[in-house]
């Protein structure tokens, strides 16, 4: 093949820089060629990009990796989109939708005020895959909220780890001590042996009370609604009263303990009447031990014995366990109240009371 005259023909040798020599006229119709090619390279990309871009913006399908990484908020189809350098964290939703009290949208919106990456996902309770979830992670309360282990990637981790209870690969939002409402209780406390109980434990409805001595709405709670109710229906019914000692009240765990030593003697029920009624006078001690033990002289109590189970504090552990069994299942305040699988919080009147009782005993 002949060679072209201007062109230097050489073998270069390994790394040696190889020069070329073109006419005028040929290295100028070269360049001309070569800037047409980059130019038609160049526009044929963008064009691309941009047909790429606008028929996702138009199809509302996504965005190219451009548009993505050229801007963190951007807008389209009446939406505004921000982009996030944290992954997405899945959230399962466990409610019940025939419970009012049980939707989790307020709390939703409070969540993804912290952590914006949250995917949610609402299951039904009463569903097999609800059911599923609830026993595998030890569901007590509606709503409830399990995370996925992406939430261990996110930079709110840390701060949110106290109130997550890590099951396998996935985290429960411990409800209670995050300071969440509960719209419903998954089922009924658990009775202990050791329980302060009145009625029978072949009575059909079991009616669980946690409370605090200490505690004002507690006080009027007991006069207004407990002992009408064990007036009316104590035949009919079993009674667990669960000491709920807070920590905020200084003397409720004393008061306790004094409730306990009485119990022991089937002195609980007077003795609690007489907690409550002088609460007033007794609360505001410093040291009520002296008062506690006039109480049960007054009660005709065998005094010895119970001032030597005050002075030894021999129920204290078990008031402190209460007080823990409580905060495990999502007690959050006193007084609180279940009538089998109802749940009442706070202060309620007798006629809602004795409304559940009726439709129970009816049914």
């Amino acid at each position: 093949m002949e060679k072209e005259k201007n062109m230097e023909e050489k073998t270069p040798a390994e790394g040696q820089v190889v020069e070329t020599s073109l006419s005028t006229e040929e290295s100028k119709d070269k360049k001309i060629k070569n800037l047409i090619s980059a130019v038609i390279l160049i526009s044929g990309l963008f064009v691309g990009s941009l047909f790429v871009d606008v028929l996702q913006m138009l199809r509302g399908g996504g965005f190219s990796q451009k548009a993505l990484s050229s801007a963190d908020v951007f807008a389209s189809a009446g939406k505004t989109w921000v982009a996030y350098s944290e992954p997405i964290v899945k959230i399962r939703v466990i409610t019940d939708d025939s419970c009012e009290k049980c939707k989790p949208d307020e709390v939703l919106i409070g969540l993804k005020q912290v952590m914006p990456t949250l995917l949610n996902e609402k299951i039904d309770i009463n569903s097999a895959e609800g059911k599923d979830i609830a026993q595998k992670n030890g569901v007590k309360t509606l709503p409830a909220f399990v995370f996925s282990k992406d939430i261990e990637k996110i930079e709110f981790f840390s701060k949110a780890e106290p109130f997550l209870e890590k099951k396998d690969d996935w985290y429960l939002l411990k409800s209670a001590e995050a300071g969440f409402p509960v719209g419903k209780y998954v089922e009924a406390p658990k009775i202990n042996d050791n329980d302060i109980k009145i009625g029978s434990d072949d009575a059909e409805i079991k009616v669980v009370e946690f409370t605090d001595f200490q505690c004002p709405y507690c006080k009027k709670m007991h006069e207004d609604v407990i002992a009408p109710m064990l007036r009316d229906y104590k035949d009919k019914i079993q009674f667990v009263f669960k000491n709920f000692p807070l920590e905020s009240h200084t003397l409720a765990l004393s008061a306790a303990i004094a409730s306990e030593c009485a119990n022991e003697q089937g002195k609980f029920e007077s003795y609690a009447d007489k907690l409550f009624a002088s609460q007033d006078s007794w609360s505001k001690l410093k040291d009520a031990t002296a008062t506690f033990k006039g109480y049960a002289r007054t009660l005709g109590l065998n005094a010895a014995d119970f001032n030597k189970c005050l002075d030894e504090k021999k129920y204290e552990e078990k008031a402190k366990s209460l007080l823990e069994e409580g905060k495990d299942f999502g007690i959050q305040g006193t007084p609180t109240l279940f009538i089998g699988g109802d749940f009442l919080n706070g202060l309620v009147k007798y006629d809602d009371v004795k409304k559940i009782l009726d439709e129970k005993l009816n049914s």
